[in-house]
């Protein structure tokens, strides 16, 4: 098993496939764009992304999420989850959607059956703003595609206070009539995503919003969820809250980090990588690269943020962009 310090088990593995992306949302990629992106050969390939899997797998990963950027933009999406859907995981990802009507049999040839599609407005205009693309329609007319196909659907908003937080209540509404599972993530401090204090929107003050509108329920949490599950009553589909920011929920993480080069983190917010592509490429075992990656895990947010939130400032932080590190 993967326990780190603190007795936490892992068994939790994020894979990102790329740090390209197809939007240009604010609050992960920096404005002028990425920099550093990778090229070529610094990118694991199909092969290497699954037999690096199967590695964690044997250590004790019991599920697997696909991340990017965005990981249908990448050309061999389709032979990477055909690969990793015959390694004994739950296996499932995180996309925005523009793309998902083209995936759908494979997803379904590949056993997955829950997906997260990220969507941080419901109205176009907000939308654009917030990605600088026009895709709003095709998002949410795929998102209720896979509905119609039975997926269990969950619709990710980071929420932005004095950009969308107001939209949070059409979110809820919206489950109303659909199953669908929408939550709520705090704004989280990225290396030039603009964050500051003013812009974090609390989860209290979500729920006290929503509170507003509805009869709200709390519903039961799964062991290692970060998110706290509620109904709005008489709806069909659930809400959540995660509170990154505000009352992180590290004590029960299981999740561990891969990025699209073959750099493990085990933390989002961990200053420090492990290099488990070049060892793995260079013929090296990487099981005591990953094992000790685990065991130098930090007890929250990767031993960063630590003071008072009025204090933080996203730009030394000492981390990657959002999108070179996956959702």
């Amino acid at each position: 098993m993967l326990v780190d310090s603190f007795g936490r088990i892992h068994d939790y593995l994020r894979i990102s496939l790329t740090d390209k992306c197809n939007l240009r949302c604010t609050y992960c990629m920096p404005a002028e764009g990425l920099k550093d992106a990778l090229q070529g050969a610094q990118r694991m390939t199909a092969q290497e992304i699954n037999a690096i899997a199967g590695v964690f797998v044997r250590l004790g990963v019991r599920k697997i999420r696909l991340t990017g950027g965005e990981p249908l933009v990448r050309k061999d999406a389709r032979e990477i989850i055909d690969l990793l859907s015959h390694l004994p995981v739950q296996l499932t990802l995180t996309t925005n959607g523009v793309y998902m009507d083209d995936f759908v049999d494979t997803f379904s040839s590949a056993g997955i059956r829950s997906v997260n599609v990220s969507l941080d407005a419901l109205t176009p205009a907000t939308f654009q703003s917030l990605t600088l693309r026009n895709q709003f329609e095709k998002v949410k007319s795929n998102i209720l595609l896979l509905l119609e196909k039975g997926f269990h659907v969950k619709v990710n908003m980071v929420v932005m206070k004095g950009l969308n937080h107001l939209e949070v209540v059409d979110f809820v509404h919206w489950t109303k009539e659909f199953p669908l599972h929408v939550r709520f993530i705090e704004y989280m401090p990225f290396r030039e995503n603009g964050w500051s204090r003013d812009t974090l929107f609390s989860s209290a003050e979500i729920l006290q919003l929503l509170r507003k509108e509805f009869e709200v329920e709390r519903l039961s949490d799964r062991p290692n969820d970060t998110a706290r599950n509620y109904r709005a009553a008489g709806h069909l589909g659930t809400f959540a809250v995660i509170s990154t920011m505000t009352d992180p929920f590290c004590d029960t993480c299981n999740r561990l980090r891969l990025t699209a080069d073959g750099k493990m983190k085990n933390c989002l917010f961990s200053a420090g990588e492990v290099d488990i592509l070049s060892a793995f490429r260079q013929g090296e075992d990487i099981e005591a690269y990953i094992l000790q990656c685990v065991k130098d895990k930090k007890a929250a947010r990767g031993g960063q943020m630590e003071g008072s939130l009025d204090e933080l400032k996203a730009d030394e932080i000492n981390n990657r962009s959002m999108v070179a590190i996956g959702g």
